[in-house]
């Protein structure tokens, strides 16, 4: 992937979202760090986290519209690659605790120490290197993602019967991360982080260096998908999208596509997963609830199904609306606004946000361009012939 195809994927919609984004990633730390508290313009730190939290469901917003939006695969499991993300870097933070959890044992985490643990378990081994945990938050994910779509996909599993199976795999996870015996901290999850990379996952300014982080893997996430999209490989995806059937029969390896497209994605969502961790301070199965993975496709439904930059700006305004609405007297009542806001969107914006504004724009371009031409010809003595009587 050269430079010359990441920039000759960009449009102008797609520059200026890039350049919203860096700029938050800049001037949000620098307000947070360099301003005085109680500043109209200082961001506290709280509001840090928080917004560091939505850029990484814009991250997880942008995987699903990948496949789903220019590939047709609608995965309602993406959750669990999310979670998978999360419980490997949950893992190295609990590894960096030593002797300053409860317990005091430098090896075993205090859930394990509690439980009568004699030793580490094996698959617990080389977390305490961050390299070795950055490489999980990859592998694990992609790996699963590999193994499932290359069962699914070949057998030829489409439509609804994948979107079942995917929230059945999700499903499966949950419980199975939900028993103590699995050495993942059961339904109290993993917590009580301390430092990441030496420093303190409470102070100020790794609060501030990981927002920045997650807009960095943000702007990269959204590049990576644009040189995909906007290749040949992309024009592929679409067909297949459009017309599976046919595009198998023009001699395209539809199973090999989905498959990379679906990997890919997985491990998008696995960093997601690793950046919300350390801003959320834990991790535990809720994460893998398929209500989870459900609400994260009416983000995409929201902002704009197969545009990328709606798919990331429906995470942020529904989260947003999420974290407005359940701290008042509405919060018994979200989920049915989140119900209707879907259904209304489905109905009045089927494109989403950004798909009716852009269709909006295109037709009203249309109509100046067409303007333009008529008053250039009238300007030039040229008229429109008339129809004989």
């Amino acid at each position: 992937m050269t430079p010359h195809m990441l920039t000759r994927s960009l449009d102008r919609g797609a520059t200026i979202f890039l350049a919203i984004v860096a700029a938050c990633g800049i001037l949000i730390p620098l307000s947070n760090l360099l301003l005085p508290a109680g500043s109209v313009l200082q961001v506290p730190t709280y509001l840090v986290a928080l917004w560091g939290k939505y850029v990484c469901y814009a991250i997880l917003a942008l995987s699903i519209d990948l496949i789903w939006g220019y590939c047709g695969i609608l995965s309602l499991g993406h959750g669990a690659f999310f979670a998978l993300g999360g419980y490997a870097m949950g893992m190295y933070l609990m590894r960096q605790i030593g002797t300053r959890g409860v317990y005091g044992n430098p090896i075993l985490p205090d859930f394990m120490v509690f439980l009568n643990y004699s030793k580490l378990p094996w698959y617990w081994y080389g977390f305490d290197m961050f390299w070795f945990a950055a490489l999980m938050v990859l592998v694990v994910p992609g790996l699963l993602a590999f193994c499932f779509g290359w069962l699914a996909f070949r057998s030829r599993v489409t439509g609804v019967y994948l979107s079942i199976i995917t929230q059945a795999m999700t499903y499966a996870l949950l419980l199975a991360f939900f028993r103590n015996d699995f050495g993942f901290g059961g339904n109290n999850g993993l917590t009580d982080f301390k430092d990441i990379l030496g420093f303190n996952v409470q102070a100020e300014g790794t609060r501030a260096a990981l927002f920045a982080l997650s807009c960095l893997a943000l702007i990269l996430s959204f590049l990576i998908c644009r040189s995909v999209v906007s290749s040949k490989l992309g024009k592929v995806l679409i067909a297949i999208r459009d017309a599976e059937s046919r595009s198998r029969f023009l001699g395209y390896r539809v199973e090999s596509y989905k498959l990379f497209v679906f990997t890919l994605s997985a491990c998008m969502a696995g960093v997601a997963g690793a950046l919300y961790v350390p801003q959320v301070g834990i991790i535990n199965p809720s994460e893998f609830a398929p209500g989870n993975s459900i609400e994260a496709v009416i983000w995409v439904a929201v902002g704009g199904r197969g545009t990328l930059i709606g798919a990331a700006l429906g995470a942020v305004v529904v989260n947003y609306a999420k974290t407005f609405f359940t701290s008042g007297m509405l919060a018994p009542y979200w989920l049915f606004m989140l119900g209707a806001l879907f259904i209304l969107v489905t109905l009045l914006l089927p494109k989403g946000i950004v798909g009716t504004f852009n269709a909006w724009w295109e037709s009203s371009k249309e109509k100046r361009t067409a303007a333009t031409s008529v008053s250039a010809a009238a300007e030039d003595g040229v008229t429109e012939p008339k129809m004989a009587e």
